[in-house]
C-alpha cells in the first residue's frame, strides 16, 4: 500500500513541476525585463540617496533589495493563480484590505511623515495597509462589474453603484490617515474600472461630480492637514516662499536640471549627496535620476515604465475574459497615474502627494503590491496564451 500511495504523489509532484515550468515560459518576458530594469536602476539610486546617512556604508540598499527579493517571489505567487478563480475570492481579499485598514485607526497604526497610515511590525520594518488596498479594489471592482446586464456588453446599473459605493468607503477609510496621495490613486481606480467596464457617460459625470462634491467638503471641513495644505500652496507658487512651503519643488527642479544631458555620475551628484531634497529614496527618488543620470537617464526610466504600461495594455486587449481585462486595464491605469504624479510632481507639474515611484522607490508594502500587480497580469498572460 505504501508503493501504490508513493507513486501518484511523485505523478503529481512531476505533473504540477512541468505546469509551473510550462507557465514560466509563457510569461511575458519583456514585461519582466522592463520591471527588473527599474528595480536594478532604483537600487542604484537608494544607494546613492541613502549611503550618507542611514546606518553602515551600504545605507538602505540591503533593507531595498530583500524587498524586491520578497516582491519577486509574490510575483511568482501571483502570476500562478488562474485569475479565473481569483474572481471569487475577490470579496474576501478586499475584506482583508479593509481590515488592515481599520486596524490602522486603532492603537496599532503609527504615524510617519503626517499619515497615520502605518502600523509598526517590530524590526524595523512597517506595513502599510492603504497599499494592499489598491489591490483589493481593483479586484473586487473587477469582479462587480465582469458581468454584464442582459443583452448587453455594460455591466448592470446595480453593481454599477455597488460599485461607487465600494471605492467611495475604501477612499474615506484612507482619507481619514489622512494620505491625501494614496485617496487619489483609489479615486482614479474606481474611475477606471467604469470606463474600462464601458458603462455610461451619465455614471461617469456622476462620479465626476461626487469628486468634486468629496473635494470641496474636503477642503471646508479641514480634513487636510496643515502640511498637506501647505503642499498646494507650493504647487500653485512655490517661488513665493522657496525656503519655506516651496522647498521641496524648488530644491527637486535644481537637482534635475543641475544634471544635465548625461548627468553628474552615481554617487556624485550634490544635491543628492547634501541631502537638499527631502525624500530623496522614497517621493522623490526621480531627482537623483535626473541629477546623476542626465536626462538621458531620465528619459529610460521613463521608456521603462512606458514598457510595462504598454505591455498591460496589450495583456488587457488580449485577454477575452472579462474579468481579467478588467483586472489588466485597472491595474495599468493604476500604475500609471501614480508615476505620472511621481514624476510630476518633480519637475512641477502635479502637487507634492507623497506618492513612491512604482518599482524605483524604497519601501516594502508599496514594492510587494506593485509586484503582486505585475503577477497579476502575467497570470492573466499565461492562461489566454494557453489557448
Amino acid at each position: 500500500m505504501t508503493r501504490a500511495t508513493a507513486a501518484p504523489r511523485r505523478g503529481s509532484f512531476t505533473r504540477r513541476a512541468v505546469t509551473a515550468s510550462s507557465a514560466v515560459r509563457r510569461m511575458d518576458g519583456v514585461l519582466l525585463v522592463a520591471v527588473a530594469a527599474l528595480a536594478v536602476i532604483g537600487t542604484m539610486l537608494v544607494w546613492s540617496s541613502t549611503r550618507t546617512w542611514a546606518p553602515g556604508s551600504t545605507g538602505l540598499v540591503k533593507k531595498h533589495i530583500l524587498n524586491l527579493c520578497i516582491g519577486t517571489v509574490l510575483t511568482g505567487m501571483a502570476a500562478m493563480v488562474d485569475h479565473r478563480r481569483l474572481r471569487a475570492y475577490a470579496p474576501l481579499v478586499y475584506g482583508l484590505s479593509l481590515l488592515g485598514l481599520f486596524l490602522v485607526i486603532t492603537p496599532l497604526g503609527s504615524t510617519v511623515n503626517g499619515a497615520h497610515s502605518w502600523i509598526m511590525v517590530g524590526g524595523g520594518f512597517a506595513f502599510q495597509p492603504s497599499e494592499f488596498a489598491k489591490l483589493g479594489l481593483v479586484l473586487m471592482l473587477a469582479m462587480l462589474m465582469a458581468q454584464p446586464a442582459a443583452g448587453t456588453d455594460r455591466p448592470r446599473g446595480l453593481d454599477v453603484g455597488i460599485a461607487l459605493v465600494v471605492g467611495a468607503f475604501t477612499m474615506g477609510l484612507v482619507m481619514l490617515q489622512p494620505d491625501l496621495g494614496t485617496t487619489m490613486v483609489l479615486g482614479v481606480i474606481t474611475a477606471a474600472a467604469l470606463v474600462v467596464a464601458g458603462v455610461r457617460k451619465r455614471w461617469i459625470g456622476g462620479l465626476a461630480l461626487l469628486v468634486v462634491g468629496g473635494a470641496v467638503a474636503v477642503w471646508f471641513l479641514d480634513v487636510l492637514e496643515p502640511y498637506q495644505i501647505a503642499r498646494f500652496t507650493a504647487f500653485l507658487n512655490p517661488a513665493s516662499d522657496p525656503r519655506g512651503v516651496g522647498y521641496n519643488s524648488t530644491q527637486s527642479l535644481i537637482a534635475i536640471g543641475s544634471g544635465e544631458l548625461f548627468g553628474k555620475g552615481l554617487f556624485d551628484g550634490g544635491q543628492t549627496t547634501g541631502r537638499f531634497v527631502p525624500e530623496q529614496h522614497t517621493d522623490f527618488i526621480f531627482t537623483v535620476a535626473g541629477e546623476e543620470f542626465g536626462f538621458l537617464g531620465s528619459v529610460t526610466v521613463v521608456a521603462l515604465l512606458g514598457v510595462i504600461l504598454l505591455r498591460g495594455m496589450r495583456i488587457a486587449r488580449q485577454c477575452d475574459d472579462r474579468f481579467g481585462t478588467l483586472t489588466a486595464g485597472v491595474i495599468v491605469c493604476w500604475l500609471a497615474f501614480q508615476s505620472f504624479v511621481n514624476i510630476g510632481m518633480t519637475i512641477g507639474i502635479m502637487p507634492i502627494t507623497g506618492l513612491p515611484l512604482p518599482f524605483v522607490s524604497y519601501g516594502g508594502t508599496a514594492t510587494f503590491a506593485n509586484m503582486i500587480a505585475i503577477g497579476l497580469l502575467q497570470a492573466i498572460h499565461i492562461r489566454e496564451q494557453s489557448f
